[in-house]
Order: C-alpha cells, then structure tokens, then sequence
C-alpha cells in the first residue's frame, strides 16, 4: 500500500493484528496509532529534505596556496621564537649532562653496593673466626678443626674431638713382625748385610 508521498506504508508488526473480542478493539485502534506515526515521520522527513538549502560550495585551494598558506604561518611562528633553535640545543646539552652525572650516580651507587657486600661479608668472617677461637679455647681443642657456623655447632665438633682423643688406644697396634721386646734397635747398615747374606 503506497501513501500519499509514494513511499510504500509500512504494516504493524504481528502482535497488533486485530482479535475477536474486546481485546480486538483495543489491537485495532494501536495498529491504527502506529500506522499514523509511521507515516508523520515519513511525511516529516521528506518535508525536511525539501526546505533545507543546499549548502554553498566552499573556496578551493591549489597544492601551490596551500604549501604558501603553510609557509607564511611557519614563519609566522619562527619569527615569534627567533632563538628556539638556541634553546633546543641548550636543553640538549642539559640533558647530556644530566644523564652524564646520573651515570656518575650510578658507578657511586653501585661502588657503595659493593663495598656494602664487601664489608657485610668481612664482618661475619671475623665474627665466626672469634667464636671459633673462643669455643677452640673454652674447650682446648685447636681452632683450625672447628668448621662449625654457630656456637653449638662449633661446641659439638669440639666435644667429638675431645671424645675421640681420650679414647682407648692413642695409636693402633702395628706388628712388628718379630720380636717384641727387642731392645737393641738394629741398624739400616746391619740389616742390609743380613739382608744380603741371605740372598747369597
């Protein structure tokens, strides 16, 4: 179906088509209401279209104006800031040197850390050399046999030490191979010529 503006109407959706009944009444009139404001905004905006002027054609620029037009306001510009060049390079000297004096930070920074560490380790190596020195004598064993990293640890060695020195038999038994109360010690002169005499 086409409106007085040609433009096919367009039909309520499904849910609005007319039903037997009271119900129906209600439909019919909502279809009714839909299809006219369907159709004032169709007529409106084809309305809108007809009254509103065409837009005047704006000026055109050749490449050549337009690099012209440029130009003169760089200038422009420049000749606001004659010594920005001057600037530029003054702020990059800056720059330089601060990135210069924060490398310089960072060598002290850096030695600083080191010496720390340095120290810190210089520091526990004489801490665990005095408690050695003081368990080696609390105790009477020598100091160069405790390996110990704490106290108890270094207490424990020593009476390991303690407990095998006072043990049994200082030194173990060793066979002489011959005599054991031989009370005149040969010597090497001696027990050559015996030795020779036998292989004659």
């Amino acid at each position: 179906m086409n409106d007085e503006t040609g433009r096919e109407r367009e039909t309520a959706p499904a849910f609005f088509m007319p039903t037997a009944g009271k119900a129906g009444k209600y439909a019919k009139a909502e279809e009714t209401n839909m299809a006219e404001t369907v159709n004032q905004e169709a007529n409106g905006a084809a309305s809108a279209a007809q009254t509103t002027p065409a837009q005047p054609a704006g000026k055109t620029f050749t490449q050549a104006e337009l690099d012209a037009i440029v130009a003169d306001r760089l200038a422009r510009e420049r000749a606001k800031y004659p010594d920005y060049e001057d600037l530029k390079a003054k702020a990059a000297k800056y720059d330089a040197a601060e990135e210069a004096g924060k490398s310089e930070l960072q060598k002290a920074n850096d030695k600083a850390a080191a010496l720390k560490t340095e120290l810190e380790a210089l520091k526990k190596a004489n801490q665990l050399r005095e408690l050695r020195a003081s368990v080696a004598k609390e105790k009477g064993v020598p100091e160069a046999l405790l390996t110990g990293e704490t106290e108890e640890a270094c207490k424990a060695q020593a009476d390991a030490i303690l407990a095998f020195a006072k043990g049994g038999n200082a030194y173990p038994p060793v066979r002489d191979g011959g005599e054991a109360n031989n009370s005149t010690p040969l010597k090497t002169r001696d027990l050559f010529a015996d030795w020779a005499e036998k292989q004659l």
